[in-house]
Formats: structure tokens, sequence, C-alpha cells
């Protein structure tokens, strides 16, 4: 199960997988017209690597061979959840944070299947250029994106310089 720490927030892994065209992979939330890029709890034991593959795995279909990390923010980026967001009745938490993680896609775009969980999380993807997200995430994800991609940015530029080709 996921941890909550003393402040209410969550721990999670943020999750932009890019291609060899420096494009990213945005996935749209089951049965809704919201997008974001795969994230997921890390549980309680679980280092932020291993609720990284977990989710990856579970959310996207994709095993570590699959991917290749480029670069990781440091420390915790936060953001609080909408009151209308938060689960009544629990001791759930006030929002999430996260530690993101840039990779970069080392297989076909046909490895990438959103049924590998029992509740999938999305129902459909695309690539998308790397500043696309910003302007398209749900306001209350839009700061912690903008400084994860930020961070993170620099580290396209080493997903584009080997090509299928050259595997």
């Amino acid at each position: 199960m996921s941890v909550i720490d003393s402040d209410g927030f969550r721990p999670n892994v943020g999750i932009i997988v890019a291609n060899d065209s420096g494009q990213v992979l945005w996935a749209r939330r089951v049965g809704q017209d919201a997008w974001q890029f795969p994230q997921g709890g890390i549980n309680a034991g679980e280092s932020t690597e291993e609720a990284l593959f977990r989710e990856l795995k579970e959310e996207i279909g994709l095993d570590p061979e699959h991917v290749k990390i480029i670069d990781s923010t440091q420390g915790w980026l936060r953001y609080k959840l909408p009151k209308r967001f938060l689960r009544q009745n629990s001791s759930s938490f006030i929002g999430q944070k996260q530690k993101w993680y840039l990779l970069k896609m080392l297989a076909e775009d046909s490895a990438v299947m959103l049924d590998q969980s029992e509740s999938p999380e999305f129902d459909y993807w695309k690539w998308v250029s790397y500043w696309y997200p910003l302007g398209q995430v749900v306001a209350f994800k839009k700061d912690v994106y903008r400084r994860a991609m930020k961070k993170l940015a620099p580290g396209i530029t080493k997903c584009m310089t080997n090509s299928h080709s050259a595997r």
C-alpha cells in the first residue's frame, strides 16, 4: 500500500517516456477527456525506481528493457488536489509529492499496451511534442509539470541521439 507523509502528501512517481524524435508519450484517462503522463503511488518499502518500473508496466505495459532512464528530478515536487477530488470520510492524502523520470523508449511503439492491469488507467495514447502537455494538463498539475519538464528538458537531446537503426 502507498504511504502518506506527515504533511498529507502521497509519494508518487511521474513518468515521461520520449521517442527518438524527442516526442513524449501522452495518455488519455479511461472514459475521460483528460490527458496526462503516466504516474503512480510509491508503495511502502518500495524505492522510487521500483515504483517507476511497476507503474510503467501497469499503466502502459512497458518492461525495464523497453526503456532507458535518462534523468530524474531531485527531491519532491508537490501539488495539492482540489477539494472536489479529495476522498470523503477517509484519512486520505491532500496531494502528491512526485519524483519525475525521463525515459528513452528503446522498444517499438507496439510494446505500449494499456491493458496490463485489472483496472486500466488509460484508453489511448499518442506521441506529442515535448512542451505540448503543459497546455493540456489539468490546471492543478500544471506547475509540477512545468517544473519537472524544465528540469528534464536537457535530456531530450540524449533521447534523440541514437536512432532505432543504431541499435
